[in-house]
Formats: C-alpha cells, sequence, structure tokens
C-alpha cells in the first residue's frame, strides 16, 4: 500500500482514495462523508479553515478517466473519520494519527530552513564583521557593521510570521478553549467565529496565519483568558 501520509505544498496530507482503502470503503462513499463535512462547516462560516484543510485534486485511475479525489490535513482526516467508530475502523485511525505523528516528527528532525533575502545578509555582514574583527586599524567600520546586523535582525523578527507547527499549535489552543466553554455542538460555531474576530482585532490581522511568530505566546495566553460576550 502507498504511503499513509505524504507532502503536499508544504503540508503533510492523506486523501480521500488513501482512507477509502485502509477503512475498506468506496471511494465516492468517502468522497460524500467529506462533502458533507464540509457542508457543516460551510454552514458554520468556517469558509478559512475548508482552505486550509481541504484540497480538491485531479487523477488519472486505471483505466485512463480524469477523477477527483481530496487530500485531507491531520484536522481535516479527524473531522472526516469521526464518524467511523467500528473497532476495525478505530485500528485505522491510529494507523493515521500515529503515521502523522511520525512524518512531523521526520520532517522537523531534516529540516533545512531556507534564509530569506534579509537573513541572508545578516550572514554575510555577520562573516565580513568577523572578518574585521581584531584588526584595530578598522574596529569603526566593525562596529557599524554590527549595529546594522542587530538593525536587519530586529526588522527579519518583526516580520516573520507563523510557520504550519505554530498555526496548529495557535488552532489547538482555539478548539481547546471553545470546547472548555461550550457543552453545546451547535452554539460552538458561534464561538469559533467571534473567538477568531477578535484573535484578528486584537492583533490587526487579516487572518490568525499572519500572526507574527513574536506575538504567538501572548495570543495563546489570550485565547486561555478569553471569555465570550456570552456563553450558551
Amino acid at each position: 500500500m502507498n504511503q499513509l501520509v505524504f507532502v503536499t505544498n508544504n503540508q503533510l496530507v492523506t486523501d480521500s482514495l488513501m482512507v477509502a482503502g485502509v477503512f475498506g470503503k468506496e471511494h465516492k462513499h468517502v468522497k460524500r462523508d467529506i462533502e458533507n463535512q464540509i457542508s457543516k462547516l460551510i454552514e458554520a462560516d468556517e469558509i478559512e479553515f475548508i482552505k486550509s484543510n481541504f484540497g480538491r485534486i485531479n487523477y488519472q485511475d486505471s483505466r485512463g478517466r480524469n477523477q477527483e479525489k481530496i487530500n485531507l490535513t491531520e484536522e481535516a482526516f479527524t473531522l472526516v473519520a469521526m464518524s467511523y467508530v467500528t473497532p476495525e475502523a478505530m485500528k485505522m485511525k491510529v494507523r493515521f494519527i500515529n503515521e502523522f505523528k511520525r512524518m512531523r516528527e521526520h520532517i522537523e528532525n531534516n529540516k533545512v530552513v531556507p534564509l530569506s533575502k534579509d537573513q541572508a545578509l545578516v550572514t554575510v555582514l555577520r562573516t565580513t564583521a568577523d572578518l574585521v574583527e581584531g584588526h584595530e586599524s578598522i574596529v569603526k567600520e566593525q562596529n557599524e557593521l554590527r549595529k546594522l546586523i542587530t538593525d536587519v535582525n530586529y526588522k527579519v523578527e518583526e516580520q516573520i510570521t507563523l510557520d504550519h507547527g505554530e498555526q496548529r499549535r495557535l488552532q489547538k489552543g482555539i478548539a481547546t478553549k471553545v470546547y472548555e466553554l461550550c457543552d453545546d455542538p451547535q452554539n460552538r460555531p458561534q464561538l469559533f467565529r467571534e473567538l477568531h474576530r477578535e484573535i484578528k482585532d486584537r492583533f490587526g490581522v487579516a487572518s490568525y496565519k499572519d500572526l507574527k511568530r513574536k506575538e504567538l505566546q501572548t495570543a495563546l495566553r489570550y485565547i486561555e483568558n478569553w471569555i465570550p460576550r456570552k456563553v450558551s
């Protein structure tokens, strides 16, 4: 069997074909389950979640026909597989969850972070400063380079936004808070919308994904202490 979890567009995903094969279901039935979840998310006004966690992909089947499958992040897979509750299905869900975890750890352990233009400039400047260190005749130039490095470093740090793992931490923090506040599934979508809106307003961003990395801990504390206008 092909790999359960794989990387597409810098995201860890599985797809509807893989889910159908592992759970022993027809692909059309798995796609139906996925579409049902997407419809519920649309009703809950969770459009951003849909865009971030579901992806429609065209492929050719064994007979050369054009077909559609749906990529699922771990969060999307969890939603879709929630209704699969037989003992065998539970084993399959654990397999997927463990594989998502294994792949995340593999990527983190082997990740090579590319330098942005500003970060590359910092590296060049730092190397140059190190080369001139110790030469008394150019101490002034060295000090200027050090100051420039500090300024560029500060600008770089100010602009770095959340990576995928940090976005997931924020999403999980939001979900934990909403489930803590509300036992009624019908009222949770309103709390999700309200909390997302207040995070955007509080931190002045168009999406939680635009949150600056340096503000992540502040945002998590804000979520932890958040009180909605009205809890049903």
